[in-house]
């Protein structure tokens, strides 16, 4: 079996580049929208806790108890900046990620096409080796049958 053509390895290689490259967008893609879930939640339920401060404030609430919500919403907001940060990053991530699985995959179009070009070039020598084979045999046919003279 003759070896593989360095063509053939680079597009297998480029191929398996894009396919690993497209494996990671999916997992940078599931974090993101796991990080914006966790923001989406933290900000419900700081949403939440504020209602049930007003409502506590409504029905009269210590003043020791306000600054325990106060203190708690405080935390939730810090929450919430850390995980706006993370889902930042997240969208960061997930850029580089298309930029990386885009450039993988338009080097596996460029191979592609010429892997396509080399196999069209050898189907076209094979076919005029071919050519030239049937040609000869004819001519060799032709010479028989005419017989000596």
């Amino acid at each position: 079996m003759p070896s593989q053509s360095p063509l053939a390895t680079l597009t297998r290689l480029a191929r398996s580049r894009t396919d690993d490259a497209a494996r990671r967008l999916v997992e940078l893609a599931a974090a993101r929208e796991n990080a914006g879930q966790q923001l989406d939640l933290l900000q419900a339920y700081r949403q939440d806790y504020l209602e049930r401060l007003q409502s506590a404030m409504r029905l009269g609430l210590s003043a020791a108890d306000c600054r325990n919500y106060q203190r708690f919403i405080a935390t939730l907001d810090d929450a919430i900046a850390q995980q706006r940060a993370a889902v930042g990053q997240a969208d960061g991530l997930l850029d580089d990620g298309r930029r990386h699985w885009r450039d993988a995959r338009l080097r596996q179009n460029s191979l592609d096409t010429l892997a396509g070009r080399e196999a069209r070039r050898q189907a076209q020598a094979e076919a005029r080796r071919e050519q030239r084979a049937t040609d000869e045999y004819s001519a060799r046919l032709a010479r028989s049958a005419a017989g000596p003279h």
